[in-house]
């Protein structure tokens, strides 16, 4: 069981990848106006659900179930932090590249450095938290972004650490992929890999309570903001998403809005909705699948299990003088390669080569602290 319940949470990494790929190629609208498919379906759903997994990662490898205390509990931070500072490293060589992309990896680096704090908590505890965090903190950061600097670049950048308090404004409050919202998907995440993932019935809990979270979150939102006027200053281009918060010096009603990427409370709960339902349907099919179709599942959906090298290649293929063009029509050659190099690896059960390496600096620090 626990060998499907892993490939069932690779699965969903592999769509959460295909989907920001989605979102990055596809046009946002479609032909008639109107948004379009892969933007209704993967944008700011695909980013939070990576999130949402990245919790599960940190929980399943600081005990799972049980988290580890003491020395051994010192050991894997350490691992933790390691990890964390190298994918934040690498976010920020990518946006070297100029791909046009709003790289996430440094966000999602200083993400896992805060979530080892909380890495000593139980299920309970950490959807008590996350609730409160999808509350609470949305409005304090309405409170403090208007005394803040305004964010630079869409992408944190080498060049920035010169400046380390913009920096950090930018990565924990005004930036695209703002930590401190964002620490709500990590504390999710983390609750569900506390969990017993295995069990049918949660399971099928995660795919009703996702689903149902996610379309009251969605339709409450919509019952809100459909009699305001225009003149209060909430277009209906906000549909496309925004850019990481709603507006600093906009009206406070902005906060009621459900955008993509707009770190709203009504945000932050459709977006984690979508996410326990992806997670729960692919471990409950992945899961109840006979071994030879499970087989095959694990190497089609292998780039599930070297996101991190992935998403980096698909950040190089943006770039102007790197194949395939700049067009909705390269979306099929890119879900076609990534799809390809992941189901190699994963039929030849060998790791992805970025996170190979920094899986090795990682527990070079967590042996380093047990001894």
């Amino acid at each position: 069981m626990a060998g499907r319940r892993i490939v069932g949470l690779d699965v969903a990494r592999c769509l959460a990848l295909l989907g920001m790929v989605a979102t990055h190629v596809l046009d946002e609208r479609g032909p008639d106006g109107g948004l379009s498919a892969g933007q209704w379906l993967a944008g700011g759903r695909a980013s939070a659900l990576f999130a949402v997994l990245a919790g599960v990662t940190l929980a399943l490898t600081t005990g799972g179930r049980t988290p580890v205390v003491g020395r051994e509990r010192l050991a894997r931070t350490a691992a933790i932090v390691v990890r964390a500072l190298l994918v934040a490293l690498l976010g920020m060589a990518l946006a070297l590249a100029d791909s046009g992309i709003a790289v996430i990896l440094t966000y999602y680096g200083v993400l896992f450095c805060l979530g080892a704090v909380f890495v000593g908590l139980r299920t309970r505890a950490l959807l008590l938290l996350a609730a409160a965090w999808v509350v609470v903190v949305p409005v304090l950061s309405r409170l403090v972004r208007p005394h803040l600097p305004e964010r630079g670049v869409a992408s944190p950048a080498f060049d920035q650490l010169a400046d380390p308090g913009h920096l950090a404004s930018e990565l924990l409050l005004t930036g695209y992929y703002p930590v401190l919202p964002w620490l709500a998907y990590l504390l999710v995440g983390m609750a569900l890999g506390r969990a017993d993932l295995g069990s049918r019935r949660l399971q099928v809990r995660l795919v009703g309570a996702g689903l149902a979270l996610a379309v009251v979150a969605t339709r409450v939102s919509h019952a809100l903001t459909a009699r305001w006027p225009a003149s209060d200053g909430l277009p209906d281009t906000v549909a496309t998403g925004m850019f990481g918060n709603v507006p600093a010096d906009g009206p406070w009603t902005w906060l009621l809005v459900v955008a993509p990427h707009s770190s709203t409370p009504f945000d932050l709960a459709q977006t984690i909705g979508s996410s326990l339902f992806v997670i729960g349907a692919c471990l409950l099919l992945v899961g109840r699948l006979p071994e030879l179709p499970h087989e095959a599942v694990r190497v089609l959906f292998g780039a599930g299990t070297m996101t991190l090298s992935l998403y980096s290649l698909h950040v190089l293929l943006r770039t102007e003088r790197i194949w395939p063009p700049e067009e909705p029509s390269s979306y099929v050659w890119h879900v076609l390669v990534l799809l390809a190099i992941g189901a190699v690896y994963a039929a030849l059960r060998r790791p992805g080569p970025l996170e190979r390496g920094i899986s090795v600096a990682a527990r070079w620090a967590a042996s380093g602290v047990r001894r």
